[in-house]
């Protein structure tokens, strides 16, 4: 009998790792799915709305920190899952926790964390000192990493170390294949209701076509509530078939990546989607790609941002709105053009967040105005957009006369 049997004390064996790429390994807890993956590590300081951020397709190669200490405490449930593709697993690869997740309550809930991490394949871990981590994002930068669950606690530690040293990092990666919906399909589905769920459109107004680099849920939701009828077309689109489709409006949405490497074929398609004039509205990765092909450059950034707290100011109204972020690359407002209007920044770190067209009716942002989740403060850009298309109808319309 050891002396820690004897005093009745036993120390648990640790189930998970987290393994970075200059070889520190973090010891912690396992749940959801057991095996490894390999992603790169970023944190977000969101304290609500985990299952819409795990299943955003912009997570897709990243492995979440969450700042905030109690995740899972709500459970789950399967109206707050923000991917569109469900024959596939987009959205994070890995998820670390502090605090163990403790009984869900909320009457909402239909599923422990632990549960639904299982069925949807994602490898969690608990128990770690997610300020360290924090902390070392913030001053060395978002590590390549792979996170590993083995409930027996017996892992391979070199190999881990090897796979998390060898793998190349999200610059230059094109992830968007395999986060796209595989095929084209309409929308109608409106913003959930207290006390009445999620609605239907009946009388749209403008017809959008919304191009797939790993589109949210609640991005079409609003699109349908504001008024518009939704055709959502795979990633790799030509312009040719979009404009076959006789839009109102483009939409370009979020996704994952380096968006220089998705821009390759995605670009030149948006360039001849602004030599049309046809109204567009481009968000996160959409707002980069759409950067890229005015003139500017991208780069990926030091610790990226994420969260739900983020005070981006409009510099076209003079507001300051509290924002949801999720980007690890950004436009560098140092290479815009001339002919390209800054309209929005951070005001934390004063980088780009958003552009506009001082000829066409084309702007973007970098933040996340559906709010899926987040603060509803920028659901005023939907209607930015409306009233672009309605602007754009009339001027037709006089021209025409």
């Amino acid at each position: 009998m050891t002396s820690e049997q004897a005093s009745g004390w036993v120390d648990p064996v640790p189930t998970a790792l987290l393994v970075l790429a200059d070889g520190t390994v973090l010891e912690g807890f396992g749940l959801g799915a057991t095996g490894h993956a390999v992603g790169e590590v970023c944190f977000n300081t969101a304290m609500t709305g985990y299952e819409e951020i795990l299943t955003d397709p912009s997570y897709a190669g990243q492995i979440i920190t969450f700042t905030f200490p109690h995740i899972g405490n709500v459970g789950t449930n399967e109206e707050d899952i923000e991917t569109v593709n469900m024959a596939a697993t987009p959205g994070a690869r890995g998820v670390i926790l502090h605090a163990p997740i403790t009984h869900p309550s909320n009457y909402r809930s239909t599923r422990h964390l632990d549960q639904w991490l299982k069925s949807r394949g994602v490898i969690g871990l608990s128990g770690l000192d997610t300020r360290a981590l924090t902390s070392l994002i913030r001053t060395k930068g978002m590590p390549n990493a792979v996170i590993a669950h083995a409930p027996d606690g017996r892992f391979d530690t070199e190999a881990l170390k090897q796979q998390a040293r060898e793998w190349p990092g999200l610059l230059g990666m094109d992830l968007v294949p395999m986060v796209t919906s595989g095929q084209r399909f309409t929308w109608d589905e409106t913003a959930w209701q207290w006390g009445e769920g999620y609605g239907r459109q009946s009388a749209p107004e403008f017809h959008v076509v919304a191009v797939d680099y790993g589109i949210k849920r609640n991005i079409l939701r609003l699109l349908a509530a504001t008024g518009c009828r939704v055709t959502v077309v795979p990633a790799m689109t030509s312009a040719e078939d979009i404009l076959a489709l006789n839009p109102d409006g483009i939409f370009l949405s979020n996704g994952p990546g380096d968006p220089a490497a998705t821009g390759e074929y995605a670009v030149p398609v948006i360039q001849t989607m602004i030599a049309q004039g046809i109204p567009t509205f481009g968000i996160c990765l959409g707002h980069q790609m759409l950067g890229i092909a005015v003139g500017a450059k991208t780069m990926k950034m030091h610790q990226g941002h994420h969260g739900a707290n983020h005070p981006v100011k409009d510099l076209t109204t003079g507001n300051v709105e509290i924002t949801s972020m999720n980007h690890g690359f950004a436009v560098d407002r140092t290479t815009l053009p001339k002919h390209i209007e800054e309209t929005h920044i951070s005001l934390f770190d004063g980088s780009n967040c958003g552009i506009a067209l001082r000829d066409r009716p084309v702007f973007s942002v970098q933040y996340h105005p559906e709010a899926s989740p987040g603060p509803r403060d920028s659901h005023y850009l939907f209607n930015r957009f409306m009233k672009m298309m309605r602007e754009h109808r009339a001027g037709r319309a006089g021209a025409a006369a």
